[in-house]
Formats: C-alpha cells, structure tokens, sequence
C-alpha cells in the first residue's frame, strides 16, 4: 500500500517536472535576440514604431538582458526620448517576475528529474511517468492550439488573465511602443511556432521514454546471472 502511494506521488512529481523541463526548453529556443530578432523584421517593427532595425533591435536586446538579469528598470531610450511610459514599464516588470518563478520552477524540475531517475529500484514506472506527461503536453498543445487558431484574440486574452493583473496588459498600438516593437503578427507567428515545437519535443520525448521504459522492464524480469564457481583450494593431509 505505501509502495503504491509512494509510485503514485511519485510519477505525479516526475510528470510534472517533464512537463515543465520541456516548455522550458521550447521557450528558450524563442525567447532570445536572435530569434526575436528575425521575427521583428518578420513583423516589420521598424515600420511600427518609426526606428530604424537597429534602433529596434538594440531596444529589444536591452530589454531581454534587463528580463533576464535585472534591473527590470526598462528605462531604455532613442534619442533622448524614452521608449516606455509607466504602465509599459510596469508590464515588463511583470513579465520578468513571472519568467524568473518559471525558470526557478524548471530548474528545480530538472534536478527532481535527475534525482528521482537516479534512485536505485525499478525505473520503468518512472519512464512510464514521463512518457504520460510527454503526451499529455501534446495533447495540451494540440488543443491549446486550436483554440488559439479559432480564436487568438480571446484565448491571447484568457492566457494573460492567468497571468497578469486585468487591464494591466492591454496597450495602444498606435502610440505605445511595447506593441509596436511586439506587434500582433510577432505573436501570432511566435504562438504557432511555439506550439509546433512543443509538440515536437513532447513526440520525441515521448518515443524516448517509451524505449526506456520497455528497456528498464525488461531488466527487472530478466534472470539473474549465475554466479561463477569460486574454487576451493583443498590442502594436502599432513
């Protein structure tokens, strides 16, 4: 009865933390200059906000280091005049605190990861358990997708409400430059992209554990090996 409970909690934990470690990987493969870079261009920024792209990307990769490292002040500037007013400020503040409790939450994923895939016993049950949580996430995905797909503008919304405090996201397009420099178009390329390597990392990682996991079962039931005779060394009768 304990051994079924402890099992059950876990591959809760175990699934959970799967499930963090690869959104947390799929968002660092976007959530950096080089790829907001290109997606900027893609969305023509430069044309929103009046900068030229290197204007608009040396904006953007002082707020991404200032997201990542602080001081999450978002005091940037182009000539002279400031780029945010007090409410685009807050809101990138916001953003940070919310990717800072992700990464630390992934991160202490992983190292449950490590440690529970460590601990001696039998390990099927536990690549079961990620194999679960890998298609569950794309599960998630798919759907999350599809909503998204039928209606962006609502379930945009619906994620930042989980998120952020009501009204505090919500900005004009035609004076603000936090959405100009993100435009809608950024985020909608970026949502499909994101969800198209969700999916493909929780395929791969699914495949993966399912073959350690037949691999680790069939371990634990194969016979033990026999043990080698130890010679006796018989001394002569005196």
């Amino acid at each position: 009865m304990i051994g079924s409970i402890g099992r059950g909690v876990g591959s809760i934990a175990i699934g959970a933390s799967a499930i963090l470690v690869i959104l947390a990987v799929t968002v660092a493969l976007f959530f950096n200059p080089l790829y907001v870079g290109i997606e900027q261009d893609r969305a023509q920024a430069d044309a929103w906000t009046g900068y030229t792209p290197e204007q608009v990307h040396a904006v953007t990769n002082s707020v991404l280091a200032e997201i990542y490292f602080g001081p999450a002040r978002f005091e940037q500037t182009v000539d002279g005049a400031p780029v945010f007013d007090p409410r685009e400020r807050s809101h990138l503040a916001d953003v940070r605190g919310v990717l800072v409790a992700f990464g630390a939450a992934a991160l202490l994923s992983s190292v449950v990861l490590v440690v529970l895939l460590a601990l001696p016993g039998r390990r099927d049950w536990r690549w079961r358990a990620i194999r679960r949580a890998s298609g569950l996430l794309a599960g998630a995905v798919i759907i999350g997708g599809i909503l998204f797909a039928v209606t962006f503008d609502a379930a945009f919304d619906l994620f930042h409400r989980l998120l952020f405090a009501g009204g505090s996201y919500t900005f004009n397009p035609n004076t603000e430059r936090l959405v100009q420099l993100f435009p809608e178009r950024f985020w909608t390329e970026t949502s499909i992209a994101i969800a198209a390597v969700a999916l493909l990392i929780s395929a791969l990682v699914w495949r993966w554990a399912g073959g350690r996991a037949r691999a680790a079962k069939e371990k634990a039931a194969a016979p033990p090996a026999p043990q080698a005779a130890v010679p006796v060394a018989v001394e002569d009768a005196q």
